[in-house]
């Protein structure tokens, strides 16, 4: 069954997509509750000329869409869970905990639109964030242990070593 959706399903496409599925979900689910109609001839025409006439202003989406891409892209986050004796981590740290730390660097990111693979022991990771259908953006995030100092990264170090020879002179 061939259906447009009216707005945004995860897992399943974006808003205007045609999209086949099988009938019960389309029947059941989608269209009683407004996410889509059934995609006749006469619905495919006018969704062409509805996103003709939204063209620019999709383009304006997208263009928002990769400037909060590119400020999520240069953001680099450090999580701290409780952690076992061998590393691992009680639990784990997922999509919830990364928007939680988005937004106290003041990014209003949906969890649901995080992707993050099962983080479950100390180290460096990565977790995408879907924006738009055609950006996204790359989030570097580091796990580590409750309590733990926070390591200076490698770019910091050589500028101390620098300063410390000038103070000995």
């Amino acid at each position: 069954m061939e259906i447009i959706l009216k707005e945004d399903v995860i897992g399943l496409g974006y808003k205007n997509d045609i999209v086949n599925v099988k009938s019960g979900y389309g029947r059941n689910y989608l269209i009683p509750y407004g996410k889509g109609v059934i995609a006749s001839e006469s619905a495919k025409k006018q969704l062409a000329e509805t996103l003709k006439q939204k063209a620019v202003k999709l383009a304006k989406i997208k263009a928002e869409a990769e400037a909060k891409a590119e400020k999520l892209n240069a953001v680099s986050l450090v999580i701290s869970t409780k952690v076992s004796n061998t590393g691992v981590i009680y639990g784990s740290v997922n999509s919830l905990q990364i928007a939680d730390e988005l937004q106290k660097l003041g990014f209003d990111v949906d969890r649901k639109i995080i992707i993050v693979k099962d983080v479950k022991s100390v180290g460096d990771y990565v977790a995408t964030v879907k924006l738009h259908k055609e950006v996204s953006a790359q989030v570097p995030f580091k796990v580590i242990a409750e309590g733990a100092p926070v390591v200076e990264t490698p770019a910091e170090t050589p500028a101390a070593e620098a300063e410390a020879p000038a103070e000995e002179a």
